[in-house]
């Protein structure tokens, strides 16, 4: 869904470009309203910041030995594939 800014909101929007404070005067619920570029950089941040912080807790994880060996993640994946689509895959 698309809508138009009011007058007040583009005005509210020239003063503070990074963004503004916005209020439901229905459901007292706060949004802000800042342009779509900045928006989606801002997206993307987040994004690589989680990205990260998953990529560490795995490293984490590694390195304190909360591994499972390869072969045990072929034999679950294995035994996964026949049972849930029956597939005859031979041995794992």
């Amino acid at each position: 869904m698309k809508t138009s800014l009011s007058d007040e909101q583009r005005q509210a929007l020239n003063q503070e470009p990074e963004g503004v404070l916005v209020e439901d005067a229905q459901t007292q619920k706060v949004y802000f309203l800042t342009d779509a570029d900045l928006h989606q950089r801002a997206m993307d941040a987040l994004r690589r910041q989680e990205d990260r912080a998953a990529i560490q807790a795995g490293i984490d994880d590694m390195e304190a030995g909360r591994v499972v060996p390869y072969e045990e993640v072929s034999r679950r994946l294995h035994t996964y594939l026949q049972e849930k689509y029956d597939l005859p895959l031979g041995d794992a």
